[in-house]
């Protein structure tokens, strides 16, 4: 996500940084620069115009160009502009009131309504809500089968009843308050494109159901053209947030820094992959700070509440200390670190980290190399490595689809991070020994 877009930006403000002086002239030279950064990333031209008059105003003032580091100075104003462009402060899916309360998705076909439905449906779970999930798309052929899919891989609600759409809206609503559900999440139809008869049902269905939220899921993938379809559905619904799909594919950002400027509705939600727990709740503030390729260390951390288990963790430490850790327990924790994203989003998140993947050449599949290996290993083996002789190590890569080369060299790594580790707590025990208490 932003990957082209950061990585001109941090090469344009390195030059920017360097410059020991800035003065009117070549700080509008530099805005030309950020302008035509922004327009390769399909951002709306005319969000394009007003976010460089905003920029320059701030930056030609005399706190700039007086500032020992001036530089440093236009990015902060840059970075503030930013934030102010993706909304200011993160807006909250509201699903307060009297149950069952109604959320309702709206979108082209192909934008990932359903998907994004299964995913609300999962994080609402997780916070101790009984949602219900609506197959109101009576159109699209499986449509309904992925949705009871999703709903059954998460032990959620599916509501479907033959009939048409007001009917199974109106049904959807006896059958939840009947349930105990709550809130109830509408799968709407789409189409390839805008038109009337799906405005005129997608209407009538919000008068019957009365969402106290109407998300409008956009594919990010789609650039402009996602935006455009934006404005067409808040003219007809009066959306009250914006939801942004496939952001980690190679989308260059344009959607996301222009579809809030140009409909004045929050982002609430970005899809950031196919798993069901791909899905983030949107923070203008932090989103900047990625674009601009300072990392983002609150949703990291975030995340990895969310997917480590802090028992686990604890047990580990300990054992750590101890250098008494086994394959077993680096099994279970390289699987948590998958839990969490792949290690070049993970890397990302860190302030500073970014620039240094590439120079690093990080190997994705080394994780995935390290885990076929231990996998391949008896519980004996993982316990005892000692124990992995030749003919075993053979077996060992053999059903893994590695060599004995990365079997040796795994097997070499680990012990020599026990023996560290071992070093570590050694000369912990005798600082603590040696300290005048």
């Amino acid at each position: 996500m932003f990957d082209d877009l950061t990585e001109k930006l941090e090469s344009f403000f390195r030059i920017l940084r360097g410059r020991g002086k800035l003065t009117e002239d070549n700080i509008r030279e530099s805005l030309r620069e950020v302008r035509r950064i922004l327009l390769g990333a399909d951002v709306n031209f005319k969000v394009v115009k007003q976010f460089i008059a905003d920029v320059e105003e701030r930056a030609v003032g005399a706190e700039v160009l007086k500032s020992i580091t001036p530089g440093q100075m236009v990015i902060k104003i840059i970075h503030g502009r930013l934030v102010e462009l993706l909304g200011g402060t993160h807006t909250p899916l509201d699903i307060s009131g009297e149950p069952p309360v109604v959320v309702m998705t709206a979108g082209l076909q192909g934008s990932g309504k359903t998907t994004f439905c299964g995913k609300l449906a999962k994080r609402l779970q997780k916070k101790g809500k009984k949602p219900m999930l609506v197959a109101a798309d009576i159109y699209r052929p499986a449509a309904i089968e992925q949705l009871k899919t999703l709903g059954a891989s998460l032990g959620v609600e599916v509501f479907s009843i033959p009939g048409d759409v007001l009917t199974i809206g109106r049904e959807a609503l006896k059958e939840a308050a009947r349930k105990g559900c709550d809130p109830l999440i509408f799968d709407t139809a789409g189409r390839l494109h805008i038109d009337e008869a799906m405005m005129n049902e997608l209407a009538a269905l919000k008068a019957v159901i009365k969402p106290k939220e109407i998300l409008f899921v956009a594919d990010g993938m789609t650039g402009q053209d996602a935006v455009k379809s934006a404005q067409a559905f808040e003219q007809r619904l009066n959306l009250t947030g914006i939801v942004l799909t496939k952001l980690d594919g190679d989308a260059r950002g344009g959607a996301a820094l222009s579809i809030r400027a140009v409909t004045g509705k929050p982002i609430k939600f970005i899809g950031v992959g196919e798993k069901l727990d791909d899905l983030e709740p949107f923070y203008p503030d932090r989103i900047a700070s990625r674009i601009l390729g300072k990392g983002d260390i609150v949703s990291l951390v975030e995340k990895a509440q969310e997917q480590v288990d802090l028992k686990q963790a604890e047990k580990l430490a300990l054992k750590l200390r101890q250098a008494d850790f086994t394959f077993e327990d680096f099994l279970d924790q390289m699987q948590q670190i998958k839990n969490i994203g792949s290690l070049g989003d993970i890397l990302k998140m860190i302030p500073g980290a970014g620039n240094k993947i590439k120079a690093a050449q990080l190997d994705e599949n080394a994780l995935q190399r390290s885990e076929a290996i231990i996998l391949s290993m008896t519980r004996q083996e993982r316990n005892n490595p000692q124990i992995i002789n030749g003919s075993r190590r053979l077996r060992i890569a053999k059903g893994s689809g590695t060599s004995v080369q990365e079997v040796n060299q795994l097997l070499k790594q680990f012990e020599q991070m026990k023996k560290m580790m071992k070093q570590f707590s050694q000369r912990g025990r005798k600082s603590v020994r040696g300290m005048p208490f």
